[in-house]
């Protein structure tokens, strides 16, 4: 009669053994490495104290280096639709400046993404709560993260820097002083809908402020209202608006990467 040979594993589970508890009898350092696939390689931005700030990854797509508006265009209403208006923002020693014109959205559009982006309030304090250095970052055009001057200068807590706007408070409170550079590391995953347009996962967005983690993976609702609940819309990729609020807010080295 021809010997059958049953695998290691065929023989352990008839003797009621699970697969947990069956372990190979040796192992190499080799039998766990993983060699494939390898990931790109990527040159890191580089960070300098001075007036330069941050320089995007090798990787990044730039969107505003300091030399001009080419890839905006004007926006009003926070509405994400294409738009060929020519922006009206002041650049000026490398900083693109907001002024009671219109929002800036980004010509092109996107869905997950790295965004950096570094701005300024006005050094001269005037205002107070939200009238003070008050701008957002739209993701898609949509979901706002709040620019805004909190340093000594309270608000409504789901309305200050580093909130998803009426939706999530923010971890901590790490503003800088009026007119110093600041700086937004966001990480976000665009929501996902069926075909019926019902959303079947949140957004979500993590956010450091400064460095500080100011939004641990916060679930997006849907569009942040200024007044009322947020709102359900079905959507594919969208653009990147910065808010027009009226004060004169800078904002430099802007570069996305699609994840």
């Amino acid at each position: 009669m021809k010997k059958i040979t049953l695998p290691l594993a065929l023989i352990a589970l008839s003797a009621g053994l699970t697969m947990a508890q069956v372990q190979p009898s040796k192992q190499s350092p080799e039998s766990t490495e993983i060699w494939e696939p390898v990931p790109p390689v990527v040159t890191p931005g580089v960070y300098s104290a001075n007036t330069a700030g941050t320089t995007p990854p090798s990787d990044a797509i730039v969107l505003f280096d300091g030399k001009n508006a080419d890839n905006w265009v004007a926006n009003k209403g926070y509405n994400p639709t294409n738009s060929t208006d020519p922006l009206q923002w002041l650049v000026k020693d490398g900083v693109l400046y907001s002024g009671k014109t219109s929002s800036a959205m980004t010509k092109q559009q996107f869905g997950d993404m790295q965004l950096h982006l570094e701005f300024q309030t006005p050094p001269k304090v005037e205002g107070n709560g939200q009238g003070r250095g008050n701008s957002g970052v739209f993701l898609q055009g949509r979901y706002e993260v709040q620019v805004l001057d909190n340093y000594e200068n309270p608000t409504y807590v789901n309305g200050m820097v580093g909130s998803v706007y009426k939706q999530a408070i923010p971890l901590a409170n790490p503003s800088r002083k009026p007119g110093e550079w600041q700086s937004y590391d966001i990480i976000y995953l665009a929501p996902r809908f069926n075909k019926a347009g019902l959303m079947i996962e949140p957004g979500y967005v993590t956010v450091l402020l400064n460095g500080v983690l100011v939004q641990n993976r916060a679930a997006i609702r849907g569009t942040t209202e200024y007044i009322g609940y947020p709102k359900v819309q079905a959507h594919g990729k969208g653009p990147l608006i910065l808010q027009d609020h009226g004060n004169p807010v800078g904002f430099r080295n802007i570069w996305v990467r699609e994840i």
